[in-house]
């Protein structure tokens, strides 16, 4: 399958009711889409990052009743998995798509990356553009924006990496729905590779 984005289809893919039901939907309509990316973007981010970075697309093999709200493929330099490694994503929640460099709470080394971190903190607040988004939890859809966070809150989500052992950490766009439907699929791609390139230097420091 091309290179393509994301269609008011995909995104209401997340309002069909039951795990089977909207799994279905997952496989026919987003995953093509997402294995594409996957193999295009492992490439890219093997030659930004220096490392062989290998795609892995989101299954959902462990629900049984809840149908997930979101999917997406990960980038990671380990073929068999990248929840333990930092990593990047392209994925959607039915509002809108998120293009992620994230630490999840399964990654190795976060003490020592949440030090690494602070120590950088106001060179990361001067270097990651206003309209980027931070998280410290992938399972819910909310960020805050880059602009709203001073050093001193940088610095909080920074040493919560270093002393709660669930902690998380993503920083990356959010695409809203309205606008992720108007792009062209160039345009898609595009945004995606120059929101990459921004977060290199973040996993640079890990």
């Amino acid at each position: 399958m091309q290179l393509a984005g994301f269609t008011a289809a995909d995104f209401n893919v997340f309002k069909i009711e039951g795990l089977e039901p909207r799994m279905e939907a997952i496989k026919e309509r987003i995953q093509p889409k997402l294995i594409a990316l996957g193999s295009h973007f492992s490439g890219e981010l093997s030659i930004l990052t220096g490392n062989e970075m290998y795609p892995h697309v989101a299954k959902h093999l462990r629900r049984t009743i809840n149908p997930p709200k979101d999917t997406w493929v990960a980038f990671a330099g380990n073929n068999r998995g990248y929840k333990m490694l930092p990593h990047f994503q392209i994925g959607l929640w039915e509002t809108h798509v998120f293009i992620w460099f994230a630490v999840i709470y399964e990654a190795s080394n976060k003490e020592q990356f949440g030090e690494i971190l602070q120590e950088h903190v106001a060179e990361i607040k001067n270097s990651i553009p206003d309209e980027f988004v931070w998280s410290i939890d992938h399972t819910k859809p909310d960020g805050i924006l880059h602009r709203d966070l001073t050093e001193e809150d940088l610095t909080e989500m920074f040493q919560r990496l270093q002393n709660v052992k669930k902690a998380e950490l993503l920083c990356g766009i959010h695409i809203p729905r309205e606008e992720a439907v108007m792009l062209s699929d160039e345009e898609f791609v595009k945004t995606a590779a120059d929101a990459f390139v921004k977060l290199i230097p973040l996993y640079k420091l890990y």
